[in-house]
């Protein structure tokens, strides 16, 4: 005899997918073309399941049905503001052709809001079907707010008055919970969490180093690595999903309220939110992961198999890495990655995506095309019209390396110049015109589809050094990790000083001093920067270039030893690059203008204030290098527009000549990254004197154009 309370269940409507409310009815609706029954679980507030509910029927591949929202509420420990729950699938138990069906695993909606607790791996949950056991202990409840359902939001309206438009000027990569775990000016009660961005000490950290837009490390439920438990570790970076638009308790254990009014804040302050989404795969990993969601509604449907022919079966495809590989091609799919984007743009404002791994969304049986289905659709939602996208732009598929092959809607992570960057300051030789092209907008992979450039210019991300690690050691130190140290990238494009990490203050000084020359060159650079949160104050993961698994001090930030002077220097750097369209425009650089000679937009100099040649660029041993830029100003009448640029990567100081000046204007060192120095308005008494100067070895140095308030 059945314990479970009898409810009305109605047949319901096959849209929208997930749960909703109408006419005092909740209507579940759930995707899963294979199964041959579809079971809606209720579970009171003690975790218990009290109710059950077959829905009857099946439209198009999506099994729906209704109930009587007040029957649920006369149940007892049943909270109509918090109704519990998940589903069990049947059907097929075939795993060697992605049929995983097993009523016993409890799985979780993927169109779920909200969970009860994080998802904690556990071998049950991989358990095959003859010997599985009721998995709904072991695994977090859906959470269905009846009462909110009923009411549509009208806050967003509210925030949409504080959203700017256009590109970001700077973005500011964040882990949600290392950001803030140390901080010792954020109430202890908050810190790791969404919350703490809205803390004033956060606040004007953001505003200290100029950043416009923070984007968030994933904040969607995730789960660890099957590999990890056992190790004593835990995944802290959430690259390893279980729903696409379910919050994360661990980070926001205030639900929606707590995002939305940490985006509110935000935005009150003129930073907008980017979300770092996973679309590519999710924690169910390969065949021998758990079933706790998309696997158990269809894994053949969900997720992309191929034909293995040594094996002679059909495989998962692996094109992230992690054990399988979402099936973009599929239209429910597709619906699914746009649901989610759209909910968290109109029940959030959140302003852009970073698309983890992106190429999966555009591949299919033939490799990667532009305009995939995915993408197209992403690219005209009228709902995501204003969102900006980003790309990481390789995976490890077939044809996985796509940079400059996304269409001029998305910005691209642009790893050449990290690169470029790199060897140029860690004194790789012949690497001079590839420095150049990098920082000037890299035209020659996105100006064939853009009139702007594309480029998202880092120098560090989560995934790889830290730029304070890039300048202390040459090989990785992943041990901690529990692999040995084979995991993480063998080649960092770095160097030491001749010691590996912890050395005496005379190397540390040349190290912090090849750090603030980095952070010039990204800055001073023409594409959309991206720097990583901590690599302002010198953080630093102790040479872990692959800190997934290292939720704990290794990437939790040390505000304790956070180099002020140096954060500082980047907010200045960061002013002066809103100050000047020469340095913040996205247009091409075309290097002349036929009718005003005065006015071309871009130069490149020798040390001897002579425009380069070619004979200049193929100068091997050549470690410097200048670059005059000019953009009209449209309102600081003091400055002309132009700025020199000085990079000089050699390890002994630069003697050089400055070009001239226009007639009425003289130069003004405004930069020096080896003094941490930015000067930001016109100032006749620090006009350089003579044309003859020396600037400092291993720095980065620029001069504005002023105008001369004398001379008439």
């Amino acid at each position: 005899m059945s314990s479970f309370h009898p409810l009305t269940v109605l047949e319901g409507l096959p849209e929208p997918l997930g749960l909703s409310v109408t006419n005092g009815h909740i209507n579940i609706a759930v995707l899963a073309p294979a199964a041959t029954s579809m079971t809606w679980c209720v579970f009171d507030t003690l975790h218990v399941e009290v109710a059950r509910v077959t829905l009857p029927k099946q439209t198009d591949g999506v099994w729906h049905g209704a109930v009587v929202a007040q029957e649920l509420a006369v149940l007892s420990h049943v909270d109509l503001n918090a109704v519990q729950y998940g589903l069990r699938a049947d059907g097929e138990y075939k795993p060697e052709h992605g049929l995983f069906f097993d009523p016993n695993k409890l799985l979780l909606d993927p169109y779920a809001k909200r969970i009860s607790a994080p998802f904690q791996f556990t071998p049950a949950l991989s358990s095959p079907r003859s010997v599985s056991v009721d998995t709904a202990p072991l695994v977090p409840k859906a959470i269905f707010n009846v009462e909110a359902a009923r009411r549509p939001p009208t806050w967003l309206a509210e925030l949409d008055t504080t959203i700017g438009r256009g590109e970001p000027k700077f973005i500011y990569e964040v882990s949600v919970k290392a950001l803030t775990q140390l901080h010792p000016d954020v109430p202890e009660a908050v810190r790791g969490t969404i919350a703490a961005l809205r803390e004033p000490c956060v606040l004007a950290h953001f505003k200290q180093v100029g950043v416009d837009a923070v984007e968030l490390m994933p904040i969607a439920a995730w789960m660890d690595e099957r590999h990890l438990p056992p190790l004593g570790l835990r995944n802290a970076w959430g690259y390893n999903p279980v729903g696409m638009m379910v919050l994360d308790p661990r980070l926001c254990p205030g639900g929606e309220e707590e995002l939305r009014d940490t985006v509110r804040v935000l935005h009150e302050n003129g930073i907008r939110v980017i979300l770092d989404v996973v679309f590519n795969h999710t924690a169910e990993s390969d065949e021998h992961g758990p079933t706790v969601s998309l696997r158990g509604l269809g894994e053949h449907y969900y997720y992309r198999r191929y034909w293995d022919e040594e094996l002679h079966q059909e495989r998962l495809s692996n094109d992230a890495g992690c054990g399988n590989t979402l099936d973009c091609a599929q239209a429910g799919v597709q619906r699914l990655c746009l649901d989610a984007l759209r909910y968290w743009v109109t029940e959030f404002g959140i302003a852009g995506f970073r698309f983890d791994l992106a190429p999966v969304l555009g591949r299919d049986a033939n490799g990667f095309r532009a305009d995939a289905a995915l993408l197209q659709a992403i690219e005209t939602d009228p709902v995501l019209a204003h969102t900006w996208l980003i790309a990481e732009p390789w995976d490890i598929g077939y044809g996985g390396y796509q940079l400059g092959r996304f269409s001029r809607e998305w910005l691209e992570w642009n790893d050449r110049y990290r690169d470029a960057v790199r060897r140029f300051w860690r004194g790789d030789r012949g690497v001079l015109g590839e420095f150049a092209t990098r920082v000037t907008g890299s035209s020659d992979l996105f100006a064939h589809n853009s009139a702007q450039t594309d480029s998202v210019n880092f120098i560090a991300a989560h995934d790889g050094m830290t730029l304070r690690d890039i300048t202390s050691y040459e090989h990785k130190h992943n041990l901690f990790n529990g692999e040995n140290n084979r995991d993480g990238h063998g080649e960092n494009l770095s160097w030491n000083h001749g010691v590996e990490g912890a050395a005496d203050e005379a190397i540390e000084q040349l190290r912090r001093r090849d750090v603030a020359a980095l952070l010039a060159t990204l800055l001073l650079s023409r594409g959309t920067p991206m720097l990583m949160a901590g690599d302002d104050f010198g953080r630093t993961q102790q040479g872990n270039n692959n800190a997934y698994s290292q939720d704990n001090a290794i990437t939790w930030l040390d505000w304790q030893r956070a180099d002020q002077e140096l954060s500082r220097f980047v907010g200045g750097l960061a002013q002066l690059r809103a100050q000047l369209p020469a340095l913040h425009h996205l247009t091409w650089l075309t290097g002349t203008n036929v009718s005003h000679p005065d006015r071309t937009n871009a130069r490149w100099w020798t040390e001897l204030a002579e425009p380069m040649q070619e004979g200049h660029w193929h100068d091997v041993q050549r470690q410097h290098i200048g670059l005059k830029l000019f953009a009209p100003l449209t309102t600081d009448t003091s400055l002309t527009g132009r700025i020199l640029l000085w990079f000089n990567a050699q390890a002994l100081p630069l003697n050089l000549r400055l070009p001239p000046a226009q007639l009425g204007c003289y130069w003004q060192k405004c930069v020096d990254s080896s003094h941490l120095y930015v000067s930001l308005t016109a100032d006749m008494t620090l006009a350089e004197k003579e044309l003859s100067v020396t600037i400092p070895e291993r720095s980065v140095v620029a001069w504005l154009e002023c105008r001369d308030p004398a001379f008439e």
